[in-house]
């Protein structure tokens, strides 16, 4: 006889009871995929690294509980195929989750798995919505060493789709990603601008979309808080900068969803295993607040 098979690890699961799909608001997607990354690897062991150390958090996050609205945790998608079915899965995973009426918390793994997220929401029928991107990087490269689908494209991916996009934290880009975001109308607030005044609070474009998904790249956070990511750069966000922003623009528009990319695993050092479990249920409690 067969031993039964383990179930996957959920998100907060020593605080928060196992629901249905149907119960839950927030249902975290892990997507393990690892294909293109150009400096330090690790990200493949984001998903469940995150997972794992949320079981050390609070439940009531210093301000509400978002655990009472539900979390509910999915296999993590298979990432051992080729790229574009890779992306398929994920953006049919996301598709699935916004036919519930749910919102999605995806956990990566590199960034390239963002652009299978927006085709999800595509795919479902959503449109009227933008892009908040914080990072390191602008991501808008046509390719990246020859590869259309890297982690150095992704937006560039979004915003060909007709996606609105706004940029915050950017500190590392090329000539080209400055010109397409001039081309493509992109809004941006780079590091430069926002860290030495430490702004915590910016102001979305007026013809913005009401809806807006939000992206966060580990890296746009400084390494004197978060170094556990492949492609550092000095000068990012705070701590409380990051959650600030990310607040401002909950209170501006509706949070449709959100993913945290590119963590990557320190051995022995949990204490950013933390750090990033929280960054996500501390989101979470943005999006519960704001309705």
């Amino acid at each position: 006889m067969s031993s039964p098979q383990a179930q996957p690890a959920r998100f907060l699961e020593s605080e928060v009871p196992a629901l249905a799909p149907e119960a839950a608001r927030f249902h975290v997607l892990p997507v393990p995929y690892e294909k293109t990354v150009s400096y330090g690897g690790g990200t493949a062991r984001g998903p469940a690294a995150i997972i794992a150390a949320s079981s050390q958090l609070e439940r009531w996050d210093g301000t509400s509980d978002p655990g009472a609205e539900g979390i509910y945790t999915w296999p993590a998608i298979d990432c051992g195929g080729p790229a574009p079915q890779v992306i398929e899965a994920i953006a049919a995973a996301v598709a699935r989750i916004l036919a519930l009426g749910k919102t999605p918390v995806v956990l990566g793994g590199e960034h390239t798995v963002t652009g299978g997220v927006i085709r999800g929401y595509l795919d479902a029928g959503v449109r009227d919505f933008g892009v908040v991107q914080i990072d390191a990087h602008a991501d808008l490269r046509e390719a990246y060493e020859g590869d259309p689908l890297s982690h150095a494209s992704v937006m560039r991916r979004v915003v060909e789709a007709g996606v609105p996009l706004v940029q915050l934290g950017n500190r590392a880009y090329c000539e080209e990603e400055r010109d397409a975001r001039r081309h493509y109308k992109v809004h941006a607030i780079d590091a430069a601008q926002l860290v030495p005044q430490n702004i915590q609070s910016i102001a979305l474009p007026k013809d913005f979309p009401a809806q807006v998904f939000f992206t966060l790249d580990v890296d746009g956070i400084d390494l004197s808080v978060l170094p556990a990511t492949g492609t550092p750069v000095p000068g990012g966000l705070g701590w409380y900068q990051t959650l600030g922003l990310f607040e401002s623009v909950a209170r501006q528009r509706r949070i449709i969803g959100f993913d945290i990319l590119e963590f990557a695993p320190i051995a022995g050092f949990h204490a950013y295993d933390f750090a990033a479990a929280l960054l996500t249920y501390k989101l979470m409690g943005i999006v519960q607040r704001s309705g």
